[in-house]
């Protein structure tokens, strides 16, 4: 794939107060405080650097935009990889195996395990979030039936209140 079919890498980017808040918590987690500790460095704070993440570390701009750009190359990189492992395979939807393979074949394969934990934990919200759903469709009722349900729940919880709240209620 080439860059015109992503619309040039000037289209892309992420979100910078995003990106700054997983630098924040990766920064601040304890098992970076402790090996910065153990390793006794000083930064000196200048005007420059970004916020403070909590280990007397600071992140620059420019470091977090180079970060992003990085982000951004991998990203296309990678989908770039799976998309090609996707046309052999005759799919038009990349999947989590195509993903996987082509972390592997780019050489980041330990990146692996954590994407394949990762994907689970997504299968798992979402098999949640369908029986929720699925609740609404099994009740039985029509969808003009549910809503008349739901307005005269309102209408009982409002007369609860009211008769609650009004001043010759005592």
């Amino acid at each position: 794939m080439s860059d015109k079919e992503f619309g040039g890498n000037d289209d892309l980017s992420l979100p910078k107060a995003t990106v700054q808040k997983i630098i924040t918590e990766v920064l601040s987690s304890p098992s970076l405080a402790s090996r910065f500790n153990a390793q006794n460095t000083e930064l000196s704070n200048s005007e420059e650097k970004g916020p403070n993440t909590g280990t007397g570390m600071a992140f620059a701009k420019d470091t977090r935009d180079l970060l992003i750009e990085c982000c951004v190359e991998f990203i296309t990189m990678l989908s770039s990889e799976a998309n090609e492992i996707a046309e052999k395979d005759a799919k038009k939807t990349i999947a989590c195996e195509h993903i996987t393979k082509a972390l592997e074949e780019l050489g980041f394969g330990e990146y692996v395990s954590e994407l394949l934990r990762v994907a689970e934990q997504f299968r798992t919200s979402q098999v949640t979030r369908e029986k929720k759903q699925s609740k609404i469709e099994q009740s039985g009722m029509t969808a003009d039936e549910l809503i008349r349900a739901q307005e005269e729940l309102f209408r009982s919880a409002g007369e609860k209140y009211n008769s609650v709240t009004s001043p010759g209620a005592e």
